[in-house]
């Protein structure tokens, strides 16, 4: 049998990156969190971490996160089956992979009756809605939102709502470098506001329309969704922006759409084991129901 003590140092070590951090979390040394993973390690007669900045699994290792995942998972419904009243008076965690966009806006808006309700506290992991689902596949978090439709073995994909995006700058960006209009060689000049160098969102949209890839314009990486959506009213670039976040700039003209014709409709999924915990189950369900509505907010057009 697989001893809980090696399989807790090597799930704290596969989440947190590191020896000292799980060492931290778990209250215990880094060398004896060392001395535990490679105990499991000889045990299973198998490699189960790259040492490296930041530490990550193999091949194998991903498959014994996968099986402490789920065993946490079922852990945790029975808790909660057995303990009636008593799972109430504490908070269930989940971990939660999403967007930095939907985190930013719409996500917790959605989300805050049945987070208060229930007492459900979340851990986010944030990247690019096109990286998160390996979040999910790597064990590393109990469901996800991701623009990936297709479900991973095990897990089922659920659409959400689509995501709109419109190009927008402030109106003398506009004057000033899109005076003809949007076309290919005021893009090559005018500076462009992207989130960092897995947004896709941006880069994709100029390479498929226009035939330019990212080191033929200016841009700023601003990895931060605040101080991104600041550039933009600031007038140092032109950039995508969802609807949620646009509402009264748009109508008050402190910004313009640069063209009505470039919006971009995002799907969004989620993303979640089969064997679910009824937390789980319940933001599931909330997303399904409202978050179409929460997500996109009606703009005059």
């Amino acid at each position: 049998m697989l001893n809980a003590k090696q399989c807790d140092a090597f799930y704290a070590v596969a989440k947190t990156g590191s020896f000292d951090l799980a060492a931290e979390q778990l209250n215990i040394t880094a060398s004896a969190v060392t001395l535990r993973v490679q105990s499991l390690e000889k045990k299973l007669g198998q490699l189960l971490l790259v040492r490296d900045r930041p530490c990550r699994v193999t091949q194998s290792g991903q498959t014994l996160l996968h099986y402490l995942q789920h065993q946490r998972l079922l852990e945790q419904n029975l808790m909660q089956d057995l303990g009636g009243q008593l799972q109430h008076e504490g908070f269930y965690c989940m971990n939660i992979a999403t967007n930095a966009d939907s985190l930013a806006t719409w996500l917790l808006p959605t989300l805050q009756a049945q987070l208060i309700q229930y007492k459900i506290v979340l851990h986010f992991q944030v990247d690019d809605q096109s990286q998160t689902h390996h979040l999910l596949e790597a064990g590393l978090v109990n469901a996800c939102l991701s623009t990936e439709a297709k479900a991973m073995k095990g897990c089922r994909a659920e659409l959400i709502g689509q995501m709109q995006y419109r190009l927008v700058a402030t109106p003398e960006f506009s004057r000033n470098w899109f005076y003809q209009g949007v076309h290919r060689d005021a893009l090559r000049l005018a500076p462009a506001i992207i989130f960092n160098e897995k947004d896709q969102l941006h880069t994709q949209f100029i390479q498929h329309e226009f035939g330019l890839n990212l080191a033929q314009y200016p841009h700023f990486f601003i990895p931060s969704t605040h101080a991104f959506f600041d550039a933009i009213v600031m007038g140092l670039g032109y950039g995508w922006l969802p609807d949620y976040q646009t509402r009264d700039l748009l109508e008050s003209g402190r910004l313009l759409e640069l063209s009505s014709e470039m919006r971009i409709e995002v799907p969004l999924y989620w993303h979640h084991w089969k064997e679910q915990s009824p937390a789980l189950e319940i933001l599931g369900e909330c997303l399904k129901q409202h978050a179409q509505t929460t997500m996109n907010q009606p703009i005059p057009t």
